[in-house]
């Protein structure tokens, strides 16, 4: 019985990593993809492997928050570890999918730490509520310093590129920069979400966290590839017609602004942060660029996601707890 439960689990986690790969692929390339340097296909090969690279070599910060730092999973009695894990993965996964059917680019981390807590209070296991706190306020800041970074670096950069570039090479020097600008946040982006898709399970204690960061990365990369070009045209051209310069800016500012937070351990979206660095940019021209009209959707995305997520796992978790057979 354990055993089938330990494969339900891996599966509703590979599920959440699908979706994530589904719906955070325009995190890393959208902006390339809308500023025509690179086309889709392009974007979704790069991403792939650096969303790989990252997940692998660094995504075990994250991946401990998750698993352990809202709820202490792994010290939960009997089968309920997993429980809560398979009960998590299925809420944060059903949201998401939800989400990129409307092609809004919402927050997988902010899914899963929803999904983890309200299983938490269904079963009276203890919560950190500082833990959610200081990731609230992240949640909060991501947006508003991916914002800030990508401001200042497209204004200097405005004022400057151009006078020390010759314009013979402009364009090609710009397509490089773009490209390895969105390869540095795909590398950032598989280290800070892996832990959305397997978190919970490494939580458990029943697969290791290397186990767990191979599978959650194999999940999201199929995500890429099967799906992920629906909310690469909201992020690439929906919010702000992006110039190449603007899109330089915006993936190098979201990529440091996720990085910083990743080898703190911190769960941030990295939906927040390039839609932040999108509009930081778009400002520089004048808010009359910036499409009002969808941020204001996306935001309300935004805000509802935990919430969703969390009543969901709680009410899934309270089912099954009622039926005979669960401990």
């Amino acid at each position: 019985m354990e055993l089938f439960l330990l494969g339900l689990t891996v599966l509703t986690g590979c599920a959440v990593g699908w979706s994530i790969g589904a719906n955070d692929a325009a995190n890393s390339l959208g902006v390339a993809v809308g500023s025509k340097v690179l086309t889709l296909r392009q974007a979704l090969f790069l991403i792939c492997v650096f969303g790989f690279l990252g997940a692998y070599f660094q995504g075990s910060h994250v991946v401990r928050t998750v698993g352990k730092g809202i709820v202490p999973i792994s010290d939960l009695e009997g089968n309920m570890p997993v429980y809560v894990a398979m009960v998590s993965s299925i809420a944060a996964f059903v949201w998401v999918l939800i989400a990129t059917a409307l092609k809004m680019p919402i927050s997988t981390s902010h899914s899963i730490v929803g999904a983890v807590a309200g299983a938490g209070l269904a079963i009276g296991a203890p919560v950190c509520w500082r833990k959610l706190v200081d990731v609230f306020i992240c949640w909060v800041v991501t947006p508003l310093g991916a914002a800030v970074i990508a401001y200042v670096l497209y204004f200097i950069l405005k004022h400057t590129f151009h006078r020390v570039v010759p314009d013979r090479i402009a364009g090609r020097v710009l397509a490089l920069l773009i490209v390895l600008s969105g390869c540095y946040v795909a590398f950032t982006w598989g280290a800070n979400d892996v832990a959305n898709a397997v978190g919970v399970i490494a939580g458990s204690g029943r697969l290791s966290v290397r186990m767990s960061l191979v599978l959650g990365s194999a999940a999201i990369l199929l995500g890429v590839v099967t799906w992920g070009y629906k909310v690469i045209e909201t992020i690439g051209s929906n919010i702000v017609q992006m110039l190449p310069l603007m899109a330089f800016s915006a993936q190098l500012a979201s990529s440091i602004n996720v990085h910083v937070y990743t080898m703190m351990g911190v769960p941030v979206s990295t939906s927040h942060s390039i839609v932040g660095a999108v509009v930081g940019v778009g400002l520089v021209r004048g808010v009359r660029v910036v499409n009002m009209s969808i941020m204001r959707e996306i935001v309300v995305c935004w805000v509802a996601t935990p919430f969703v997520s969390g009543v969901l796992s709680f009410l899934m978790l309270k089912i099954l707890t009622l039926m005979p057979g669960v401990r």
